[in-house]
């Protein structure tokens, strides 16, 4: 062998062994990385510490944002490819899995409405009153719930002021007749839109109706065969009542209280603590999903989707007209661009105020539902998590509003609820369980 070709040989054995050292020291640190983080530093930085999430929702309107996200690929885009969206039957068997959570077969999160997982939280409609710590990550619309009226009503002239009402129930119960006004979950939303409405009227929800839980979906059914004699529940079941000519709208919740909070997107704090990355993905998802909802020109398509067998089930009819603020009363009264669409991120309705949220808790406080010396502030404090959804808004560069707090709020009946004064509001009213 010459030794230009010893020479070339020694380099190429050289090189080899410094090219095994510098892999060998890369093994070596990796390992190391490996063994400080058993979970994988890496995997820590890719993405979501999990792909998946149970999410129930009822069949209402105001579910869309999680509907449109799965349909619309939008979980995937943010890492949760896995996330399902799980129908529930009534709000008492989301709140029975919520309790149970996802890895016990239940769900993580939900649509839910907005007490709900205050409700949960501090026990309150838990088997044996034991809590299930809940967190409050956005709020998901904005108006369009109704209350709805049977057709023997009809020529009572009852609207937003349901004191024509009075005189009618009255003497439906001298002649032995119970009335049965229904709504879908006790401390619930549209359990404070019919007591407010009836109470504003000088009836009383608990002394002169009997109040009766219905699920959403099975409304329409049970006033067709005469179960009850109003209800109030969200879209689109008073409009399929109006397009079956069962019954009619009285009015629609926006009436008494424009732009109200609504539903949430709830989950379980324990989940959330424990995937902080994939509670933020499931978030941006959500938050692009409604964007998408609130524009006209994509209210069809998003009618045809709802109304699928898998979703609703229902014509998309149903759905379309009062998604755009287009409002049949069945009395009638036809109004046409109310404002009274359901909005779902225009108008800040995607943010959870946490002033809003004070305003369900003073309710559930005046029916008896939490205990008059209940520190509103500090519970709020404890399951609203604006703080999440600030940090989700600004990753797909929304704009979040200044303060937590949306100020006082003005009711249909000139009643006036200040946040930072809830006692006051409760003061004012004539009908209520707290003194």
């Amino acid at each position: 062998m010459s030794q230009k070709n010893d020479a070339a040989t020694s380099t190429n054995i050289h090189a080899g062994r410094r090219e095994f050292l510098r892999n060998s020291s890369a093994t070596a640190l990796i390992s190391a990385i490996s063994s400080s983080f058993p979970s994988g530093v890496f995997a820590q930085t890719s993405g979501p510490e999990v792909s998946k999430a149970v999410l129930g929702y009822i069949a209402l309107t105001d579910a869309a944002a999680l509907i449109l996200a799965k349909e619309k690929g939008l979980f995937d885009k943010f890492g949760m490819k896995d996330v399902e969206i799980s129908k529930q039957a009534s709000w008492a068997a989301t709140r029975d899995n919520l309790v149970l959570g996802g890895e016990k077969n239940g769900i993580d999160g939900a649509h839910i409405l907005t007490p709900m997982p205050y409700l949960i939280s501090t026990g309150k409609v838990t088997q044996n009153n034991v809590p299930t710590p809940m967190y409050i990550l956005a709020r998901l619309n904005l108006d369009s719930q109704a209350i709805s009226v049977a057709q023997e009503y009809k020529d009572t002239g009852v609207g937003l002021n349901a004191s024509a009402l009075k005189t009618a129930f009255e003497k439906k119960k001298a002649a032995g007749k119970e009335v049965k006004i229904a709504m879908t979950f006790p401390g619930g939303t549209h359990d404070c839109w019919i007591r407010y409405w009836l109470a504003a009227a000088g009836i009383d929800p608990d002394k002169d109706v009997s109040t009766i839980v219905v699920p959403p979906p099975q409304m329409v059914a049970n006033m067709k065969v005469g179960n009850m004699d109003a209800f109030c529940v969200g879209e689109p079941w008073n409009e399929q009542l109006v397009n079956q000519g069962i019954g009619f709208t009285a009015c629609t919740t926006g009436e008494i209280w424009k732009k109200h909070p609504e539903k949430a997107l709830g989950m379980r704090a324990d989940w959330v603590d424990k995937n902080p990355k994939a509670t933020q993905a499931i978030l941006a998802a959500v938050l692009e999903a409604q964007q998408w909802a609130d524009k006209i020109e994509n209210k069809e398509e998003m009618a045809n989707i709802l109304g699928r067998r898998q979703w609703f089930n229902v014509p998309p009819a149903d759905v379309l007209g009062r998604l755009k603020g287009d409002i049949n009363y069945g009395n009638g009264r036809i109004a046409t661009a109310t404002g009274l669409e359901m909005k779902f991120f225009k108008d800040d309705a995607s943010y959870p105020f946490k002033s809003h949220d004070a305003w369900f808790l003073a309710e559930n406080i005046r029916w008896g539902k939490f205990d008059p010396a209940t520190d509103i502030k500090a519970l709020v404090d404890k399951v609203n998590r604006e703080d999440l959804w600030r940090a989700a808004a600004k990753s797909i560069g929304a704009i979040a509003p200044a303060s937590s707090s949306r100020g006082k709020e003005t009711f249909f009946d000139g009643k006036v609820f200040d946040p930072e004064n809830p006692s006051a509001y409760l003061t004012s009213l004539a009908i209520k369980r707290v003194a």
